[in-house]
């Protein structure tokens, strides 16, 4: 099995989580921040060394379509940061449906007590994990959030 990195895309942070050996289980690695939503240089070179040290195979990103499934400004700048991704990383880059990640990330900390003030430290880690989890059922399953198909 090949181990995959997911990865939660902002206007300024990237949270990302990596999939154990087997594929089974994602796991939060780290959130990669920039000072500006276009200095994007250091998080695709950051993106470039974690995807080496794990020998991922697969990059799995996170596609915020509006609830309506329409393309807005946030999921335009996500097909650009992918376009760059498979520019700058040989490895395949999959768009993961991520509608409401950040909703269940938020509900998840809340239920295990974390402040609200302290969230922001770890919202967009726990919600690449989400989106690589996601994923990593779906190939298990028939889930079908894998916005490369149909």
């Amino acid at each position: 099995m090949e181990r995959m990195i997911g990865l939660d895309f902002g206007s300024k942070t990237v949270g990302v989580a990596v999939s154990d050996p087997l594929g089974l289980t994602a796991q939060g690695l780290e959130i990669i921040r920039r000072k500006s939503e276009d200095k994007l240089r250091q998080t695709l070179a950051r993106i470039a060394a974690i995807t080496e040290e794990y020998q991922a195979e697969r990059i799995i990103l996170g596609f915020p379509r509006n609830m309506n499934n329409t393309v807005g400004p946030r999921a335009e700048k996500t097909l650009e940061f992918k376009k760059l991704l498979e520019r700058r990383i040989e490895c395949e880059v999959i768009l993961w449906d991520e509608r409401l990640t950040t909703v269940e990330a938020d509900r998840t900390l809340d239920f295990c007590g974390v402040r609200k003030n302290s969230r922001g430290r770890y919202i967009d880690e726990l919600a690449a994990v989400f989106i690589l989890q996601g994923y990593l059922d779906s190939l298990r399953g028939n889930r079908s959030s894998d916005l490369t198909k149909g």
